[in-house]
């Protein structure tokens, strides 16, 4: 099959497509016609050797962690899908070896849940990594609920925009910081946009001056250590930065999880929730879309499209 891997930590030129035996299915393991395929930051980051530290890699690595596509086998003991079935999925496991920049992936039932009916392929290959990220701060970290006012920091990137609509879904009053040509996005998708740089704090309190109940921080940095400043009493704060736990908030590492996937499909089939696709690329041109993506400046998702 054809994938995208690497066969050493690097930069962008180091993403090689290759052709690579088929993974083999276990018992728990469905096999997946991957029809698109998310980008992620931590994409960027693993290809360069970020994470060498915590997980067993195994070389040729196959990059990415979000699918959307279609069942075409199934393990023996697999009941929760069958042939035929469209699943998305966030397919991490406890090494780095099979990703998801591939014709097909091994993708244990865990870490899978059906796909939302009538989003198309792409949106969908946007909604795991992201999504879940966003949901288990809110839901889990910050305990998001009905007249919190939640500030959401780079709120117009794939985390962020997915953590402005499900925190609008939770009730919470949404205020998201963004450069000033994304300000119409965050308004079209719930939020009260807030432009980056000198005076960031004061423009956040003149829209909340007692303070925000919840702050989700993907920026890290100054902007993670003003944080704290911008809460009211009792306020909570979650970020992707592990700096977070020296001022006190809760580190966020986004965990597969079924159940949460499946709320999250939820919230797409009855509107609450929708996936931007700023990007899309065939497979083999994967190094386009980690330039893009580790640039930092998009807007929504950077998916790439594998089979039709």
């Amino acid at each position: 099959m054809k994938a995208i891997a690497i066969r050493q930590y690097g930069g962008p030129e180091v993403l090689e497509l290759t052709d690579l035996p088929e993974p083999k299915l276990g018992p728990d393991v469905v096999l997946v016609r991957i029809r698109s395929a998310g980008v992620n930051p931590a994409d960027w980051k693993i290809r360069e050797g970020y994470i060498d530290d915590w997980f067993e890699a195994h070389f040729p690595m196959v990059m990415g962690c979000d699918l959307a596509g279609v069942v075409e086998h199934v393990g023996l003991g697999v009941t929760e899908f069958a042939p035929g079935d469209e699943v998305v999925g966030y397919l991490r496991v406890d090494h780095m070896q099979r990703g998801t920049y591939a014709e097909r992936a091994a993708a244990p039932v865990r870490t899978l849940a059906r796909k939302p009916r009538g989003m198309s392929w792409n949106e969908a290959a946007g909604l795991p990594a992201a999504g879940l990220t966003a949901y288990q701060a809110l839901r889990r970290h910050l305990e998001v609920g009905p007249g919190d006012t939640l500030l959401v920091q780079r709120a117009a990137g794939g985390v962020g925009s997915l953590a402005v609509q499900i925190g609008r879904e939770l009730g919470a009053r949404v205020i998201g910081t963004a450069g000033p040509g994304k300000h119409d996005f965050l308004r079209s998708i719930g939020a009260e946009p807030v432009a980056y740089g000198d005076g960031l704090p004061d423009r956040i309190r003149q829209l909340a001056p007692e303070g925000v109940d919840a702050i989700f921080d993907l920026v890290g940095g100054e902007s993670l250590r003003e944080a704290p400043t911008l809460l009211r009493e009792g306020g909570r704060l979650a970020s992707v930065s592990g700096e977070v736990a020296e001022l006190g908030g809760r580190y966020v590492f986004v965990r597969p999880d079924p159940v949460d996937l499946a709320d999250l499909v939820s919230m797409v089939e009855r509107g609450a929730v929708t996936v931007h696709v700023d990007a899309t690329f065939p497979l083999a041109e994967a190094v386009r879309a980690h330039e893009l993506v580790q640039d930092g400046h998009v807007k929504g998702k950077v998916v790439l499209e594998i089979s039709s």
